[in-house]
């Protein structure tokens, strides 16, 4: 009956459903350690066919990458309601990241730890992907800095590296929060906020704080 099920099973169903069990495979045992054989048993199909639809382990693994990463960016715009104040902008896109990182370990694994780890091209489709966070958060914050200030002028160089440094901490508090035990989504978003707002709070109230005068090496 099974094998009935998977002839008459339409195209674009069957892929994802190779890439289900890829996911998983590649996100529990790693790149390296993932075989086709149990991929192609996982999903229920040959091992040719997986090859004939995506033709090779490392165009199967490009494609993992990729369907997570639209799926990761798209769950934090979606997150991101217009009309929101600053802080609430970047609460809910916190709580969006953190929320679909931990409904979807094996796909957060794929591409924070194993993409990462194993050289070109797979490295660059993650690091697409994080450029299109980090712009979306460097123009979350740009919009509510120049409105607090006043400011339509305002550089964007003044918050990038301010997205860069929020893009980053949220990656290494979700990879921490999904390995342990009864950290929530919202606790991680929670914790980052706190964390980031302190500072932002203060752009946003123009008043950042600023490097003291060097000491005086006589003194």
């Amino acid at each position: 009956m099974g094998a009935v099920k998977n002839k008459r099973m339409p195209r674009a169903v069957r892929e994802q459903q190779m890439l289900d069990a890829a996911v998983r495979t590649f996100g529990q045992r790693g790149y390296r350690s993932a075989s086709m054989d149990e991929i192609a048993d996982l999903a229920g199909v040959s091992k040719p066919l997986v090859y004939l639809y995506l033709n090779s382990k490392e165009d199967l693994f490009t494609a993992c990458i990729r369907r997570e990463a639209v799926a990761l960016t798209a769950a934090v715009r979606a997150g991101v309601g217009p009309g929101l104040t600053a802080d609430r902008q970047l609460w809910e896109g916190l709580r969006a990241f953190f929320t679909h990182t931990a409904q979807n370990p094996d796909g957060w694994s794929v591409l924070h730890r194993q993409a990462r780890t194993h050289g070109e091209p797979f490295a660059a489709e993650v690091a697409a992907m994080r450029e299109e966070l980090v712009a979306f958060v460097t123009e979350l914050i740009l919009v509510a800095a120049r409105e607090a200030h006043r400011d339509p002028s305002l550089p964007e160089h003044e918050v990038a590296g301010l997205a860069e440094a929020l893009v980053g901490a949220a990656e290494s508090l979700a990879a921490w929060a999904n390995a342990t035990p009864g950290v929530s989504a919202k606790q991680a978003a929670a914790t980052l906020m706190n964390f980031a707002w302190a500072g932002l709070g203060g752009l946003m109230e123009n008043r950042p704080w600023s490097p003291p005068p060097p000491l005086d090496s006589h003194g």
